[in-house]
């Protein structure tokens, strides 16, 4: 029997596998956008209002900052990036990633200690002081901004203890560890506390901005495109800004 049959189909099965790998995220939109997870709430509000106004159509992909960096650099084909700091989207610009001269900060981040306990704390400095906790969560600092602001403030209190500290690959996972009572509080992003109804917001502290060094969020063009370039501009528009500061964030 030939084995030209079997080369062929082998051939086309590689041909797939590259095709599958070159896919464009959300293959059909007309913008593709990485998006830090502690945005995603806000992200899919401002897609919404983005894709009614002008027609065009969104793909949001959340993740880590860290991790949706590394994936730009190994070529995921994204249109712009939605950050939770600065240092990634001003790194890709100088690596030839990013478009020149299209970074902005779109919102500034607010960090919570929260439990869904409503009787977890009415004090948040006490609570960590005590350390009578179990476990705290909070992002992993290394890939995420929030999780790099909690440790500030942590160690700030002398609460320092890493033992007892339960790291989310993200704010999302470290927020689902919080509400699954994974741990008995955490830090997340106020704008995931401010989603939730008013029966779920529990023991609440919002870190007051000194404490960490400012959490900048900043966007950046990563392919120059009329529909990507109309969403980065959409963003600064006063109906963008109005769901972002809805969602417990400052403005730039």
């Amino acid at each position: 029997m030939s084995r030209l049959p079997i080369i062929a189909a082998a051939a086309l099965l590689a041909i797939a596998a590259i095709l599958l790998f070159l896919r464009k995220p959300g293959q059909g939109a007309d913008v593709a956008i990485a998006v830090a997870s502690n945005f995603d709430a806000p992200a899919k509000a401002i897609a919404a209002a983005f894709e009614k106004e002008t027609g065009f159509t969104v793909s949001l992909s959340t993740g880590s900052t860290g991790k949706h960096y590394a994936q730009i650099k190994r070529g995921a084909p994204f249109d712009i990036f939605l950050a939770a700091d600065t240092k990634r989207p001003e790194l890709l610009e100088q690596e030839g990633f990013g478009i020149e001269n299209t970074l902005i900060v779109y919102a500034m981040g607010r960090l919570v200690l929260w439990s869904p306990d409503s009787t977890a704390f009415t004090d948040g400095i006490q609570f960590l002081r005590e350390n009578s906790f179990r476990y705290i969560a909070l992002a992993n600092p290394e890939l995420a901004p929030y999780g790099s602001a909690a440790v500030e403030v942590l160690n700030s209190l002398g609460v320092s203890s890493e033992s007892k500290w339960v790291r989310g690959e993200n704010i999302s996972q470290t927020f689902h560890f919080v509400k699954s009572e994974a741990a008995d509080a955490g830090f997340v992003a106020l704008s995931q506390v401010r989603s939730l109804n008013e029966t779920e917001k529990g023991s609440q502290w919002i870190v007051p901005a000194e404490r960490h060094p400012p959490i900048e969020q900043a966007a950046i063009l990563l392919n120059d495109t009329p529909a990507a370039r109309e969403f980065v501009s959409y963003l600064e528009s006063a109906e963008a800004k109005a769901i972002i500061h809805n969602f417990g964030y400052d403005l730039p």
